[in-house]
């Protein structure tokens, strides 16, 4: 865990930080149809949305360490599950700053969105991840996701 508490508090003037890491997003094997700059880019345009606009169920959330020094964030979405058409919130993009990799800031972050889901009443914590990001893929699974569906895609040549 991390040796200081962390603030979670909703991002703010945060943009810079949060767009710088987004890189992170796709720095692993990513499956071979995708291009990394593809991936960057589609990540930063939805991030640089919702900081502009701030549209409607969608939450993005920044951690400070006690120094105030920013350390990562997550994005919450409030969704509605497909089959039992209950609330669900949506993991749409965590990341911490590399200097704080293997700190608890990930683990924080994850719990503050299933704190956030209890108090919205959501069914469910949902997020979607690479094959390739085995370090993202074993931090979720030691906080107890588990797969839901598999999505499997295939090229159109």
């Amino acid at each position: 865990m991390t040796d200081t508490p962390l603030l979670i508090r909703l991002a703010d003037d945060d943009d810079d930080f949060i767009l710088a890491l987004v890189p992170r997003f796709a720095d692993f094997p990513l499956p071979a149809w995708r291009r990394r700059h593809e991936c960057v880019e589609g990540i930063r345009r939805d991030l640089q949305e919702h900081l502009e606009d701030q549209p409607a169920n969608s939450f993005l959330f920044v951690a400070e360490n006690r120094d105030g020094e920013r350390v990562g964030f997550i994005h919450l979405q409030r969704t509605t599950d497909f089959f039992s058409g209950r609330s669900n919130c949506h993991i749409s993009d965590v990341a911490v700053a590399p200097r704080h990799e293997g700190s608890g800031v990930g683990k924080a972050l994850l719990a503050h969105a299933e704190s956030w889901a209890r108090e919205h009443q959501c069914q469910l914590v949902t997020l979607a991840v690479f094959p390739g990001n085995e370090r993202a893929r074993a931090l979720y699974e030691a906080s107890g996701y588990a797969t839901d569906l598999l999505k499997l895609a295939k090229p159109v040549r």
